[in-house]
């Protein structure tokens, strides 16, 4: 972390923590552990094979530098984007980028550390200033929850509409009717 942020409540073990920089950009951040060994859980973060369980497919290079396409394909309208691998230092970090069309690039910084003998990700993305995270948290929140799913061989998270009426309300976003 090399920004400086306002103080903020630190992420939940399920709920990210949204927090805002000096400069305005809204930092969303979760924290989630498991008792396997940081390869284990960079296996499923970034296996071919278990990448598309939990969020999508990566077609391309696999190192830093590497450029492909990344298509979450859980999303409702799945459709590739460019990828771009800007940090790879396996099992312990990943920084990924891809173009947003009409929007600032994603980038997306993933850590895993061991902490008292379990593996915690760090999951980081910042967001331009007054950008409204909660659509985002709500989506990464999923996600993660089916990574966890992943990782800990438990049940996925329910599907989208009743993920989204049971968690939106901790995020501020109100059940659709």
């Amino acid at each position: 972390m090399t920004d400086q942020q306002t103080p903020a409540a630190a992420p939940t073990d399920r709920r990210g923590a949204v927090s805002t920089l000096p400069d305005g950009r809204q930092r969303l951040e979760f924290r989630r552990s498991w008792p396997d060994g940081p390869d284990e859980v960079w296996a499923a973060l970034t296996g071919p094979d278990r990448l598309p369980r939990w969020i999508g497919t990566y077609e391309g290079e696999r190192a830093p530098g590497g450029r492909g396409s990344f298509t979450m394909t859980h999303e409702s309208e799945p459709a590739s984007e460019e990828v771009t691998i800007v940090e790879c230092d396996p099992p312990c970090r990943l920084v990924v980028e891809w173009v947003q069309a009409g929007a600032e690039a994603w980038r997306v910084e993933l850590d895993l550390t061991v902490e008292s003998g379990r593996t915690t990700l760090h999951f980081v993305q910042v967001f331009p200033a007054g950008t409204d995270v909660s659509d985002f948290a709500l989506g990464w929140h999923w996600y993660l929850d089916k990574f966890d799913a992943e990782v800990g061989g438990r049940p996925p998270p329910a599907e989208w509409d009743a993920f989204l009426a049971a968690t939106g309300p901790d995020y501020g976003r109100a059940p659709e009717a």
